[in-house]
């Protein structure tokens, strides 16, 4: 038997349009899973989904802004239409503002919390009985550098952030029991929209190297192997727990 593979299970990827998201649709089809992949932009899921269909996977889209947290039930029945059951779901969508404290508004203060924080809580909860009739389920939530550190202009992004790690203890600790796990990835430095910023800016880009154990920044195939692990039955006895894959950034 491969423990890690997901045959004949149907995941959910948010935020699949670019970046981390985009890359873990991938990852989960090339491992044998039905992905369905949710985001705001049309284009770039449509060309995702040709994608993976044409190497062979198996991949939907769906069109949603899951920011908008009255839609999430209605969101969640349309991917239930397109796979049923649902066996698992990565809650990669996510917003960096990157403000200063004074220029932090109740409107983007909101904002970055809903994506960030919100939406994964009211939307996983929308697919686990699903899970628990089906007697598997997997929740990936992605933390970040900064759920432990503190950046510049990063105050409702990294409280957001740490938001995530108490979240997937407390998930864990309510769905864990009926075979649902709850864990969560925080990546260091990877090239993505929401860090484009610091890759455009070769100081800041070594600087970021410079901070990890392996002495460099992060490229997509790293998440790869977590993502499976934690994906797949190779992971059901893990569960509540966050795994940094930052290259050793917080080991320091």
């Amino acid at each position: 038997m491969n423990q890690f593979s997901l045959e004949g299970k149907s995941f959910i990827v948010t935020g699949a349009s670019s970046g981390i998201g985009k890359a873990a649709s991938r990852f989960l089809a090339e491992a044998g899973a039905r992905v369905i992949c949710v985001a705001r932009r049309r284009e770039p899921l449509d060309d995702l989904v040709a994608t993976i269909n044409n190497e062979g996977g198996k991949a939907s889209r769906l069109v949603a802004d899951l920011s908008v947290l009255e839609d999430l039930s209605d969101i969640a029945s349309s991917c239930k239409k397109i796979y049923s059951p649902i066996h698992g779901l990565v809650n990669a969508a996510g917003v960096n503002l990157r403000q200063s404290v004074d220029d932090i508004t109740i409107e983007s203060w909101q904002s970055t919390l809903n994506i960030n924080l919100a939406a994964p809580f009211f939307f996983s909860r929308e697919f686990v009985s699903q899970m628990k009739a089906a007697g598997y389920g997997r929740i990936i939530n992605f933390a970040s550098l900064q759920s432990v550190r503190a950046f510049p202009n990063g105050l409702a992004y990294g409280a957001s952030k740490g938001g995530i790690c108490q979240l997937t203890r407390a998930m864990a600790e309510a769905w864990s029991h009926s075979s649902v796990t709850c864990n969560a990835i925080a990546p260091g430095f990877f090239p993505t929209e929401l860090t484009e910023p610091v890759f455009s800016d070769s100081a800041v880009r070594q600087w970021a190297a410079d901070q990890t154990l392996i002495g460099r920044n992060g490229e997509m195939e790293d998440l790869s192997g977590a993502l499976i692990f934690l994906a797949s039955e190779a992971s059901k006895y893990i569960t509540g727990q966050v795994l940094f894959v930052d290259g050793g950034f917080t080991a320091r």
